[in-house]
C-alpha cells in the first residue's frame, strides 16, 4: 500500500440543465452546455422496482439523438429505485465525457406525467478531475483567444485525472507525448508538480527490462508498433524530469528518474542506425490530404530522431546537475553525433531546407539546437515563408505545433501566431468554436467520429502566458527565482491581463496600448528579481511610477539590447509607461 502521490479526484464544478427536449413520451435530452469529464447527479421519485437509464453523449448525430460513436459505447448508467421517499443517486465508480444525457423511464418534472413512470426531479452533471489547484489566469481584448483559452482549459480539466488521459471517455490512457508538449500550457493553469511527479513514477514501473517506455502509462493495454514504442511519446520519460526541475526546481525528480532516463536513452540507441531513428507515429494529426492519423508532412524519422536528440541534451544537463561528469561528457558526445546525422540525412545547405519544408520539420530542427549557426536565419526565414505561403494555416500537428509556437514566439514572430489563429475559416481552434465545439477536440477540424475532448493540440496556452503576457523565466533559471517579463504587443491585441503563482509567489502582468502610448503593470514576487524587455528604442521614452529609471531604487540595472530597453526590477508591483516610438 502507497500513499497518495498526487492530488485526489474531486466534483470540481456543477451544471444545470441549459436545455430539455423530449423525444418520446418517457425519454428527454438534456444539454448541459459544456462538454466536460463527470458523473451525474440523479433525484427521482417513483416505485420500486422502477428504473431509470441515463446515457451520456459528448456530441448529438444528425437526428439530434445523444451520439457514442466515437466516443465509446454502449455506455449508461442505470439506477433502481428503491422506492418511496425522493432518492438521490451518483455514480461512485465510473466517469465519462459528456454535454448530453438521455434520460429514458422517466418524466421530468414539470412535464406530463405518466401513469406509472417514475419522476425525474433534477439531473445535474458534475465535473470532475484531479483537484490541481489553478495557478494562472488570462484574459486579453481578443475575444477568439479568450474563447480559446476556454476551450483548451476544458479539455485540460477533463483531462486531469490520476493519469494525464488522453479523453475521458473512449480510451481514459496515459498517452506520453501531451504530458511534455502540452505540459508547458498546463503548468500555467494548474499546480502540476504532483501530478507530474506521479507521471515519473507511473513511467519507472511501466519501463520494459529492454529499456523502453511504453506510449502509455501506466500499461493498461499493450498495443502494437508506434503504438506501443514511439520516441515522442516514452521521451516523456527523459524530458519531464528535466521540465519539473526547470519549472519548480525539482531536483529531486531527476534524481529518482536518472537511471530511467538513462535506460530510454539506451534503449534508444539500440534501435538507431548511424543515430537515425525511424520508428513510431511521426507528427501524430497533422493536416495533410488524407484522413489525420500518422504523419503525413513530415518523415517519422526526422522527429523522431531530433527528439532523440533532445533528450540526449537533457541527459547531459542532468548528469552535470547531478555531478556526474564523464557521464555528462558522453552523452554530449552522443548528441553531437546525432546532430551530426540529422543534418547529414534532412538538411540541405544550399537551400535552408530541412526535408520536406513542413512547419514541423523547420520548427523541431530550429528549437532543438539542431540547426548550425550560419544557417539559423536562413532556416527561420524559410519557416516564416512557409507559413506565409499557406495562407498562415496551421498544419503542423500533435508533436510539431508546440514547437512551432515556441520558435516563433522566441524568434520575435509572434505577429505570425496571431494571424494563424485569430481565424475561425480553416482548421484550428477558431474553427473548432465555429463549430461547436466547448473543448479542445482531437483532430484541427473538430472531425465527429474522433473525440471531441482531447487536450493533446493545446500549446496555445503557453503562448498566452509566455508570449503575449511575457510571463517566463530567464536562460538557466530554475523554479522562477529569476524572472522574464516581455509581453509579445502584437497588433490586433489592445490589452493583456495575466498571473502565474509560480512556486516563488505571485508572479502579475497587466498592459495596454492605446493612442501611441503604452503601460505595463507588472508585480514580482518577494526574493525575486525580473528581467523587464520592452520595445522602447529610448530610455527617455519610459517612465517608472511616473518618475525617470534613475530615481527608483527598485531599478536594479537597465540597459539597450537587440533595439529593445532592458530593465532589472526587484520585487514589488511597478507601472512602467511609454510612448510608442
Amino acid at each position: 500500500m502507497k500513499a497518495e502521490s498526487s492530488y485526489p479526484l474531486k466534483v470540481m464544478q456543477t451544471f444545470e440543465q441549459q436545455t430539455l427536449r423530449k423525444i418520446t413520451d418517457s425519454s428527454y435530452l438534456y444539454d448541459f452546455g459544456q462538454n466536460a469529464s463527470g458523473i451525474i447527479r440523479l433525484k427521482v421519485k417513483g416505485k420500486k422496482g422502477d428504473r431509470i437509464r441515463i446515457v451520456p453523449a459528448e456530441i448529438l448525430d444528425d437526428r439530434g439523438m445523444a451520439d457514442q460513436s466515437a466516443s465509446g459505447s454502449p455506455y449508461y448508467f442505470d439506477y433502481t429505485l428503491k422506492g418511496g421517499d425522493e432518492e438521490i443517486w451518483e455514480p461512485r465508480f465510473s466517469y465519462y465525457g459528456f454535454r448530453y444525457a438521455l434520460v429514458e423511464g422517466g418524466v421530468p418534472a414539470g412535464q406530463p406525467a405518466i401513469s406509472g413512470r417514475p419522476t425525474v426531479e433534477r439531473l445535474q452533471m458534475l465535473h470532475t478531475r484531479n483537484s490541481a489547484p489553478e495557478v494562472g489566469t488570462f484574459s486579453c481584448s481578443n475575444t477568439l483567444f479568450n474563447q480559446t483559452f476556454k476551450l483548451i482549459d476544458w479539455a485540460m480539466k477533463s483531462n486531469m485525472s490520476h493519469v494525464s488521459t488522453d479523453c475521458p471517455h473512449r480510451e481514459k490512457l496515459g498517452w506520453l507525448e501531451q504530458t511534455h508538449l502540452v505540459g508547458g500550457s498546463l503548468k500555467y493553469n494548474y499546480d502540476i508538480q504532483l501530478f507530474y511527479n506521479k507521471i515519473i513514477e507511473d513511467m519507472t514501473e511501466s519501463q520494459l527490462s529492454s529499456g523502453l517506455v511504453p506510449d502509455i502509462v501506466p500499461e493498461y493495454v499493450v498495443f502494437e508498433d508506434g503504438f506501443r514504442d514511439s520516441p515522442e511519446w516514452g521521451s516523456a520519460a527523459v524530458i519531464i524530469p528535466w521540465y519539473l526541475y526547470e519549472w519548480y526546481g525539482d531536483k529531486k525528480a531527476i534524481e529518482k528518474a536518472y537511471p530511467m532516463m538513462k535506460r530510454y536513452i539506451s534503449y534508444l540507441e539500440s534501435k538507431a542506425d548511424a543515430h537515425i531513428l525511424s520508428h513510431g507515429l511521426g507528427d501524430w494529426f497533422d493536416l495533410g490530404p488524407k484522413s489525420p492519423g500518422e504523419s503525413q508532412l513530415t518523415p517519422k524519422a526526422l522527429t523522431a530522431t531530433a527528439t532523440f536528440y533532445y533528450d540526449a541534451v537533457l541527459l547531459a544537463k542532468a548528469a552535470g546537475i547531478l555531478g556526474k561528469t564523464e557521464e555528462a561528457k558522453a552523452y554530449q558526445k552522443l548528441a553531437e553525433q546525432i546532430k551530426i546525422a540529422f543534418n547529414k540525412k534532412f538538411f540541405e545547405p544550399a537551400t535552408g531546407v530541412y526535408s520536406t519544408g513542413s512547419q514541423t520539420a523547420y520548427a523541431m530542427s530550429i528549437y532543438m539546437g539542431l540547426v548550425d549557426e550560419p544557417f539559423k536565419e536562413k532556416v527561420f526565414a524559410n519557416l516564416k515563408e512557409s507559413i506565409r505561403t499557406s495562407g498562415y494555416a496551421l498544419t503542423a500537428g500533435d508533436i510539431g505545433y508546440r514547437y512551432l509556437i515556441r520558435v516563433l514566439e522566441d524568434g520575435g514572430a509572434s505577429q505570425l501566431l496571431y494571424q494563424m489563429n485569430n481565424r475561425d475559416d480553416v482548421p484550428g481552434y477558431g474553427y473548432q468554436i465555429r463549430n461547436g465545439a466547448t473543448a479542445l477536440t482531437e483532430s484541427w477540424p473538430a472531425l465527429k467520429n474522433v473525440s471531441n475532448n482531447h487536450m493533446m493540440l493545446g500549446h496555445l496556452i503557453e503562448w498566452f502566458y509566455s508570449g503575449l503576457a511575457g510571463i517566463k523565466q530567464q536562460a538557466d533559471d530554475t523554479g522562477f527565482g529569476k524572472i522574464l517579463i516581455e509581453p509579445q504587443f502584437v497588433e490586433g491585441v489592445d490589452w493583456v491581463k495575466a498571473s502565474y503563482k509560480a512556486i516563488t509567489g505571485d508572479i502579475v502582468v497587466d498592459w495596454k496600448k492605446e493612442k501611441g502610448k503604452s503601460a505595463l503593470q507588472v508585480s514580482i514576487p518577494a526574493n525575486t528579481e525580473a528581467l523587464v524587455v520592452l520595445p522602447v528604442v529610448k530610455e527617455k521614452l519610459l517612465n517608472l511610477n511616473q518618475k525617470p529609471l534613475s530615481q527608483h531604487k527598485a531599478v536594479k540595472k537597465q540597459y539597450m539590447g537587440n533595439g529593445k530597453l532592458k530593465i532589472v526590477l526587484g520585487s514589488g508591483s511597478h507601472t512602467l509607461n511609454w510612448t510608442n516610438k
